[in-house]
């Protein structure tokens, strides 16, 4: 029997639009009462994104509460992607990657960079802009034995950011990399592979309220004298 009723992927043509402009400008909800006052948020900024940090771990919402935007610039065109936090402290926020890679190059082309923390379910970010540079070799090295071994062997198989041919040119490399490495011996870490710490100078958290009335604290200075203001939402 024929049926009259076309196919969902027949039914759509192929100009027609999934999402509109008016749907899209009607994307909008009220955020809570929940705010952040100047007492809440204390005079260090490190202490309060541990627990900003801390409560997001927590939500069942956010997937990975460590991954950040991280915005670069090179030749005065910026580019961003999504990069995994490893550590913070006083000094700064850290991550690793390949120092052959894009990021990598546009680091070393202008250091000054911006980190990105969107924790939509709860109605917050953390913005830090600061400089980006290399890490000690011991503490790349330290990081890296932690990591699983097929990441390990991944950093090995991938020239990131590079034209590859094909997925198979890619599995092929990482299968010969898992030879030359098997599961039970220790895996070197590339010498093209490591972490970058972000010294920041400012820090900016985000606090979603009503009416669009958002609270908006920034800190500037540095980890020895922080300076913090209220920024109109």
């Amino acid at each position: 029997m024929k049926l009259d009723t076309p196919m969902a992927s027949e039914s759509k043509k192929p100009d027609q639009e999934l999402v509109t402009k008016d749907s899209i400008r009607a994307m909008r909800r009220s955020y809570g009462e929940a705010g952040l006052s100047e007492q809440s948020a204390g005079m260090d900024p490190i202490n309060l994104f541990h627990h900003w940090l801390h409560e997001a771990s927590e939500n069942l919402m956010i997937v990975e509460a460590n991954a950040m935007v991280l915005s670069t610039s090179i030749d005065n065109q910026p580019v961003s992607r999504t990069v995994l936090l490893k550590d913070v402290h006083h000094s700064g926020f850290t991550f690793f990657t390949n120092y052959l890679s894009r990021k990598a190059k546009a680091i070393s082309d202008n250091p000054n960079v911006s980190l990105l923390f969107p924790w939509y379910a709860m109605e917050r970010q953390v913005i830090v802009t600061g400089k980006a540079k290399k890490v000690s070799e011991e503490e790349s090295a330290e990081y890296f034995a932690t990591r699983p071994w097929g990441s390990q062997i991944g950093a090995w198989a991938s020239s990131q950011s590079d034209e590859l041919e094909s997925r198979e040119v890619l599995e092929a490399r990482y299968q010969e990399y898992a030879k030359k490495y098997p599961q039970d011996q220790l895996v070197p870490k590339p010498d093209h592979w490591g972490g970058y710490l972000v010294e920041p100078t400012s820090i900016e958290f985000w606090q979603g309220r009503y009416s669009r009335l958002h609270d908006r604290l920034r800190f500037e200075g540095s980890a020895k004298d922080w300076r913090r203001t209220r920024l109109n939402p």
